[in-house]
């Protein structure tokens, strides 16, 4: 059972004992003795199998249980164990007694039990990881105040069931100190956990390496980390100029759709380079009140270039314009998009293509020397309309028999897109830009490419068609014909394909650092909580609790070598994306990767799973570290990663740049 089961069957369970507490505390309220005493069996029963199951996902991770461990049960054992010995006796001697009234304690021993089993649940979907004070201090004091006032309740039934005046009085002054005194104790118990909440945060963790150290050397600005003037010898210079702007668009279906575009066109122009040119574009905002950036999605671009709205520059306004300007020393297919208000912005179409291709000739894959089919494919979603390069239909390309076929396949969604290619056998060349060390051919499997992510499928053209099929959709895609004829490919179903595990995919190699020997480590814990974002609440996409900007930093020194955790508590997938470095893929859910080094810039964090990673602090600066999934940035998933000594003049030191 994967650990995404495990957690909504542990869901399910925690649920059917919430129902069955209740259902014994309304049972034993309207003297449905027998019933209520069957009841409160199968809730003892459900509490220990939620007992089991919180212990089996224990040994998927210590984040899985955390607040269920050390709240959660205990609170429910309590009260759970109290309801028995207060009730079940005189349930179970009452069975038969059906007009018999309890004792008003043995129904609020009931709807106590029943408070804690929700109040746990409760918990987990509103606090998460990791469980606070603040949170077991405030769940404490509801469950008592529930308890408090279901006495009452119950007890003024009871005396207005017939006891005699001055009975009433006594049993009224009597219940009136008690629930004084417990009254108190909860009012400050949670007044004392509401206060916490306001306690301030770290804004900065430091992953077991030096804490800040920024006063002993002078500081150093992302301002004044931008890229080089000049190409390298024998380079040339790219200039382009990118204006955002509204335009209605026409896709190839005939269907119009209002975009924000790069130059009036979806996507924007495609930006092409040799190894060592030097890349200049001049980025101009026409009508975009938001503001717009370009993010070079995956280039690890000097910190000054990376186009963070109030980190790395200020957003580019309507009327305003800014230049970037790097060399194009890493080879491979990448992105662009803005970062500014991105999740409308690159939904609607503010995002192009960026590819750099050796100097020394073409890119190492099948047929490698031979004539070579590029193809630049970035998948896009307009309102349920999927874009293939500009196409928003099945689109076709003549390729010789004995070709040599790269496609380059970009996904600029949020969501990650299944992709099959049938007619032939193929390698995945490259990922996220990086080579891949002697992958093999694989044939009739899928490949599922993260929001970001990047694969590069080669093969060599059989004398047959071939159809690159998008999410099963056989209509949506690509297909490559080996002569002109307009004659359709025989495509099979590939729903059942399996899917190709690139952590062992490919030969194994060194990596260039020691990911044993790191200088920091740090786990980061993704799930639902209420957390405060851009300083207003909200049921946030958390990290380690907290929304952003609230997610203190993660504190490293150039030089470093630094490992993190990425846990998934929810039943989300999200797409973690570094800025300004690849990380390497050490291991998934405890199984390290056996394949080729595995170099990502964004990878695919599903439901339950727990990815560790490593890469070297050799980029100075300030840099986004977020889920790519951009509704959940917006929400509140995103955090940074600084460099010691390094500050920024565009925000404070958590401004709400996306």
């Amino acid at each position: 059972m994967t650990t995404a089961q495990l957690i909504l069957l542990d869901h399910a369970v925690a649920l059917l004992g919430v129902v069955s507490w209740f259902g014994a505390g309304v049972a034993a309220a309207l003297r449905r003795h027998q019933l209520g005493f069957g009841l409160l069996i199968a809730a003892v029963l459900v509490t220990l199998a939620r007992a089991a199951t919180v212990s089996v996902l224990a040994d998927r991770g210590w984040w899985f249980v955390a607040e269920k461990v050390l709240l959660g049960l205990p609170l429910l054992g309590v009260a759970g164990v109290a309801a028995v010995l207060i009730a079940g006796p005189r349930l179970r001697a009452a069975r038969k007694a059906a007009d018999e009234r309890l004792p008003a304690g043995c129904v609020v021993s009931l709807f106590t039990a029943a408070y804690a089993a929700l109040a746990g649940l409760v918990v987990t979907f509103l606090a998460g990881y990791p469980l606070s004070w603040s949170t077991a201090l405030i769940t404490v004091s509801l469950v008592s105040a529930g308890a408090v006032l279901t006495t009452h309740v119950v007890a003024r039934e009871a005396d207005d069931g017939g006891r005699a005046e001055t009975d009433r009085h006594a049993a009224f002054t009597r219940r009136r100190f008690v629930n004084t005194a417990v009254g108190a104790g909860v009012v400050g118990a949670g007044g004392t956990g509401v206060g916490l909440l306001f306690r301030p945060t770290d804004s900065v963790v430091t992953g077991g390496g030096p804490a800040h150290s920024s006063s002993s050397h002078q500081a150093l600005s992302v301002a004044d980390l931008r890229g080089l003037a000049s190409p390298s010898p024998g380079g040339a210079r790219r200039r382009h100029v990118l204006t955002a702007k509204k335009a209605t668009v026409r896709l190839a279906s005939g269907r119009e759709i209002d975009a924000w575009t790069y130059n009036g066109q979806v996507p924007g122009p495609a930006i092409k380079a040799t190894e060592g040119d030097l890349i200049e574009v001049t980025l101009r905002n026409s009508d975009i009140e938001d503001g717009v950036t370009l993010h070079w999605h995956g280039y690890d671009v000097p910190c000054g270039e990376d186009g963070a709205p109030d980190l790395t520059q200020r957003p580019v306004a309507p009327g305003e314009e800014f230049v970037y300007r790097f060399r194009a020393d890493q080879v491979g297919t990448y992105w662009y998009h803005t970062h500014e208000a991105s999740d409308p912005g690159v939904r609607k179409g503010l995002y192009g293509t960026l590819v750099v291709t050796p100097r020394d000739g073409q890119p190492p894959g099948e047929g490698s020397g031979r004539q070579q089919l590029d193809l630049t494919l970035p998948v896009h979603t307009f309102a349920g309309t999927v874009v293939v390069g500009d196409q928003d239909r099945r689109t076709a390309h003549t390729a010789a028999p004995g070709m040599a076929v790269r496609l380059r396949l970009i996904n600029t969604d949020s969501d990650p897109h299944r992709l099959t290619l049938a007619g032939t056998q193929f390698r995945v060349a490259a990922v996220d830009g990086r080579d891949l060390n002697h992958p093999e051919q694989v044939r009739d499997m899928s490949v599922r490419l993260p929001a970001g992510g990047r694969y590069d499928l080669v093969f060599v053209m059989p004398d047959t068609a071939v159809a690159l099929v998008l999410d099963n959709d056989r209509d949506t895609g690509v297909w490559l014909r080996p002569d002109d004829a307009e004659r359709e490919p025989r495509i099979k179903d590939t729903s059942d394909w399996p899917e190709l595990d690139l952590l062992r995919y490919g030969t194994p190699a060194c990596a260039p650092f020691d990911p044993d020997a790191a200088d920091r480590d740090f786990a980061l814990v993704l799930d639902r909580a209420v957390a405060m974002v851009d300083g207003r609440p909200a049921y946030a996409q958390t990290v380690n609790g907290l929304g952003h900007p609230s997610i203190p930093d993660l504190l490293v020194a150039e030089g470093d070598v630094v490992r993190f955790k990425v846990v998934n508590r929810s039943l989300e997938t999200h797409p973690w994306h570094l800025h300004g470095h690849p990380v390497l893929i050490l291991s998934r859910d405890g199984t390290p990767s056996s394949g080729s080094p595995l170099w990502v810039d964004t990878f695919d964090v599903r439901a339950g799973e727990v990815w560790e990673v490593a890469f070297k602090a050799d980029n100075p600066g300030i840099w986004m570290n977020h889920c790519h999934n951009l509704p959940h940035a917006e929400q509140g998933m995103m955090l940074r990663v600084s460099y010691d000594g390094v500050t920024t003049p565009f925000g404070d030191a958590h401004a709400s740049h996306r």
